[in-house]
């Protein structure tokens, strides 16, 4: 699948300073874009609004110096005040549509889809991308409901047009496979933000995808 004209964003990375393994959030981030990252999630679940913000407009610099966009997970304050590109939510967040209520002019929302039944929803109509969370169990996101596997993958295909990100365990050995199934992106957290070298794995990561294309 992939190149979906509304989101040709191939490897989706989100970050969040308790996951860089006492590395700088920033550099990581920065490495991460040098190895092929096409756009970058913000997710601080534990920071109050004037941290988290902070952190936002200082990878918000090194974002804008590399044209990657900014996503904010689930803080409507924060990602208007930086300017983010759009913000990402799930089932337990402030809903699409009323993302779309308090800010008009987001460009971009991103939802995540954890039953089958949410496909027919006005919350997924107003979205303009899914997440489909996780594909594969993961330590790092253990509040979930559905492993979707590629079946899932290909199931949630099947059934809309909306581009879908992948994510939870995603790496270099199932990205092409998850990409086959249906997917337009592949989000990740500990494969890059974990890694040795976050440039080298990223790069990894975007080949393994781009070959499946």
């Amino acid at each position: 699948m992939a190149n979906h004209p509304a989101f040709p964003y191939l490897l989706y990375l989100v970050i969040s300073a308790q996951h860089c393994g006492g590395r700088s959030l920033l550099d990581v981030a920065e490495e991460a874009i040098s190895g092929g990252v096409d756009i970058i999630q913000l997710r601080e679940k534990t920071l109050d609004d004037t941290a988290f913000l902070r952190q936002a407009v200082l990878l918000k610099e090194i974002t804008d110096r590399y044209g990657v966009p900014l996503i904010i997970n689930d803080n409507l304050t924060v990602a208007k005040a930086v300017g983010a590109f759009g913000v990402h939510v799930g089932n337990n967040d402030i809903p699409p549509s009323e993302v779309r209520r308090q800010w008009p002019d987001c460009r971009h929302i991103g939802y995540s889809v954890e039953y089958i039944s949410q496909l027919n929803t006005a919350e997924t109509a107003t979205a303009d991308c899914l997440g489909i969370s996780p594909v594969f169990s993961t330590v790092t996101k253990t509040d979930t409901v559905t492993e979707w596997g590629l079946d899932g993958i290909a199931r949630i295909r099947s059934l809309t047009d909306k581009p879908l990100i992948a994510i939870g365990n995603m790496n270099a050995q199932n990205a092409a496979s998850v990409i086959q199934a249906g997917a337009n992106s592949i989000a990740v957290v500990s494969a890059i933000c974990a890694a040795d070298s976050p440039q080298h794995a990223a790069y990894a990561l975007k080949n393994a995808i781009l070959k499946a294309l």
